[in-house]
């Protein structure tokens, strides 16, 4: 065989084997496109890596209830608390990436862990399949009745004219609440200094007795106490104002330009599950967020809801990433 004839043979083998590769890949797209129909044929785990009571098992419990109406399929839900939620994220970045292993995930879990812990047994932007944003819920600044501010320009000039003597109290180090109290100081230039709680609750009951001056708490936890008039509402860190506090203005509106801070809940699962099913989970929990009784759930825990896809949660996800990492090491963050 000459040489002609021989880069003719090549050709058409290349050729015929980029044929067998489409073909394969179109049996395995048709194949994952028939999974996610008949998905889910058995009960699908939902993991919680946080303790039952909280926003996050609640929400979940919520969600998983409706969706076994849905699927007509069981949905359990399954604490795995531990550190700051690492330990229950790293089980479902380890599970099999067939739909049935799912995760209640946080701004914790994928946003602030992997920037604020030295190591981490998951990479939060590889090892999982991010599936919707279930939420936002902004944090709120709080101010105690014996408080002498009386606006946030108030806390700036006390925090300015004499450099680390005002406090703030948190739910704890890494915290949304804590790294709230951190964008505040680097985009004031306030000198706050950081009083970490292991708890939202003894951190806005020190408030409320005074021995605190100011925290930053979720609207969740802080709307009972700001209602019954135990401590003031100041300003939410979020972009827009609260729905449940439209009256308390943004933390932007109050002379602090530049400032978004919500914490926020979401669905992932592992890595590499079929994208059909995926797709699939999405368009369901839309139509169940839609629902007005899931809707006002929803309200109740403080979560602002925005239609989105996998794809742009995704993008919301390494924005945040980002945003973190920044903030972290911009306002030298340390883990406890």
């Amino acid at each position: 065989m000459n040489s002609v004839m021989r880069g003719r043979v090549r050709v058409l083998a290349a050729a015929a084997a980029t044929v067998v590769l489409g073909m394969t890949a179109m049996t395995a797209q048709a194949a994952d496109a028939a999974n996610a129909a008949n998905w889910p044929t058995q009960p699908v785990k939902l993991i919680v890596p946080f303790a039952p009571g909280g926003t996050s098992d609640v929400l979940a419990r919520e969600i998983a209830a409706r969706l076994q109406v849905a699927l007509k399929q069981t949905i359990v839900v399954d604490n795995k608390a531990g550190a700051g939620g690492v330990l229950g994220a790293d089980s479902v970045a380890k599970a099999a990436p067939d739909g049935y292993t799912m995760l209640l995930g946080t701004i914790a879990t994928h946003a602030i862990n992997p920037s604020l812990l030295p190591k981490m047994p998951y990479k939060a932007d590889r090892d999982f399949a991010p599936v919707i944003l279930l939420g936002k819920i902004s944090n709120v600044l709080l101010i105690g009745p014996g408080s002498q501010a009386k606006t946030v320009k108030d806390i700036i000039a006390a925090a300015k004219a004499k450099p680390g003597d005002i406090t703030f109290a948190s739910a704890g180090q890494g915290t949304s609440q804590h790294l709230s109290g951190e964008v505040f100081r680097l985009l004031t230039g306030a000198d706050l200094t950081h009083v970490p709680y292991k708890g939202s609750a003894p951190a806005i009951q020190d408030v409320m007795g005074g021995q605190v001056p100011m925290s930053f708490e979720t609207v969740t936890v802080a709307l009972p106490q700001i209602k019954g008039g135990k401590v003031k509402a100041l300003a939410v860190t979020s972009a827009k104002r609260s729905a449940q506090l439209p009256d308390v203005p943004t933390l932007a509106e109050s002379g602090v330009p530049g400032f978004d801070v919500s914490s926020w809940q979401a669905l992932y699962f592992p890595a590499n599950t079929p994208a059909p099913i995926v797709a699939k989970l999405n368009a369901e929990v839309q139509k169940i967020v839609a629902l007005p009784e899931v809707k006002a759930k929803m309200e109740s825990l403080g979560l602002e809801y925005t239609p989105n896809t996998p794809a742009q949660f995704a993008e919301f996800q390494k924005a945040e990433q980002a945003k973190w990492a920044k903030v972290i090491k911009d306002g030298n963050v340390k883990p406890d």
